[in-house]
């Protein structure tokens, strides 16, 4: 799952930890000192976002468990973060209570460059060669890979094969087709589309790469080219025609708007596939998001998790240690944690290759899609660049400025960010 999900969607989760030494959990509400009866000289602080999907929490825990037996000098404590994680896990990392390990999504080359997240290139022996090389590359800053991916998760159009078929609609291929699907499914009832609460969600990002266009482009950010202007102005189309879901009980993450006949077309990510199968079996499909016009190219985000270890932390050597053993050494582990609990495609090619839950039916064909039309974030994709051109998007798409001048607008706050990010 993405992380600008993690950071709006997390409720009903309850905060806390558990500390793992060898052959025993113990629960704890503050940081254990380490060491005691069991005899680990190292204790691991390892931080992971609430994931929604029902046993992650659980499988996490036992992977920790199942390490220390392994490594019994090294007790692992797991700490499960409700809410805002990314803002929680910045704050933490300026204080002496950062966690020695922790998941990142939607990875940012500033943390590296900063010297909060160690590189980590040494894990990865003759495995890299198995990692997905995007996955790499995307992880690379000044030659140095910062991280070890856990998970890519897609994120996709869904729709209702049954819906669009009694309404002689065929899945849509560019923007013009799916502005007038949605319009045409949109009734008394209901509405036709679904991308996110405040009508914006990642639709902005999307038209730009689906009309040959990019965000941020060898340090410069791109999103007020002539492509960019032209797109997400087109998005002014689903507000113009009331054809878009606002203000639903869920967002775009959740499927729930999508299985309970809501809506026959939602943005949302691979992790829901199960849930949508359980509600609606085999009636519904996937698609890229549409080129924006015939020449351009469908698009589909992909994000995921990354495991990274603290620069700062006491015990780097342990943290890597841990990382290395989970995410890169126990590929049976990572099949489990990629399709046990929603589903995600494994970043190593092999673990993807024997994950038989998505070598079948519509999950394979979102594998296939995304290898064909996936893209990454840029890693210097952070909240002040992306901040600015959402904005101006809403405002686009509400109708209230010039395109033109509110992208080249946003773009100069955001370059400023960039600039940062690389020293400049």
């Amino acid at each position: 799952m993405s992380a600008h999900r993690s950071q709006l969607s997390r409720r009903g989760f309850l905060s806390g930890s558990l500390l793992f030494v060898a052959g025993a959990a113990v629960g704890c509400s503050t940081d254990p000192t380490g060491g005691g009866s069991s005899g680990a000289r190292t204790t691991l602080n390892v931080w992971y976002h609430a994931y929604g999907e029902a046993g992650t929490q659980q499988a996490v825990t036992r992977y920790a468990e199942t390490f220390t037996k392994a490594h019994p000098d090294i007790a692992v404590k797991v700490t499960w973060v409700p809410g805002d994680y990314t803002s929680k896990l910045n704050a933490t990392l300026l204080t002496d209570g950062a966690p020695d390990v922790f998941e990142i999504g939607d990875f940012n080359a500033g943390m590296a460059r900063r010297g909060q997240t160690a590189p980590l290139d040494d894990l990865y022996g003759a495995a890299k060669a198995d990692f997905n090389p995007g996955d790499l590359a995307y992880l690379t800053v000044d030659g140095k890979i910062h991280g070890v991916k856990m998970i890519d998760d897609v994120v996709m159009l869904y729709y209702r094969r049954s819906v669009l078929a009694k309404a002689g609609i065929k899945p849509p291929t560019t923007f013009d087709e799916l502005a007038a699907a949605a319009k045409a499914l949109t009734t008394k009832n209901g509405k036709g589309l679904f991308v996110g609460n405040d009508g914006i969600g990642e639709t902005p990002s999307m038209a730009v790469l689906s009309n040959g266009g990019d965000l941020v482009a060898g340090g410069k950010v791109a999103y007020a080219s002539p492509q960019a202007v032209e797109a997400v102005t087109g998005l002014k189309r689903l507000h113009d025609d009331q054809s878009l879901l606002l203000g639903f009980t869920t967002d775009w993450w959740d499927p729930s708007a999508f299985t309970q006949d809501v809506v026959p077309l939602q943005w949302c990510g691979l992790w829901a596939m199960p849930a949508i199968r359980t509600a609606l079996g085999d009636d519904f499909g996937v698609l890229p998001w549409p080129a924006f016009k015939p020449g351009g190219s469908p698009v589909l985000r992909v994000g995921g998790w990354t495991g990274c270890v603290n620069a700062k932390g006491k015990h780097v050597d342990a943290a890597k240690r841990f990382v290395q053993w989970l995410w890169v050494e126990q590929t049976d582990l990572q099949k489990d944690f990629a399709e046990s609990y929603g589903f995600h495609i494994p970043p190593r090619t092999s673990v993807a290759a024997s994950a038989a839950k998505l070598a079948q039916g519509t999950a394979k064909e979102t594998v296939e899609l995304a290898a064909k039309y996936g893209r990454n974030n840029p890693n210097t994709w952070d909240t002040a660049v992306a901040t600015p051109f959402n904005a101006a998007a809403a405002k686009i798409a509400a109708g209230q400025g010039d395109p033109a001048q509110l992208l080249t607008d946003a773009a100069k706050q955001a370059q400023t960010a960039v600039d940062k990010q690389l020293g400049g």
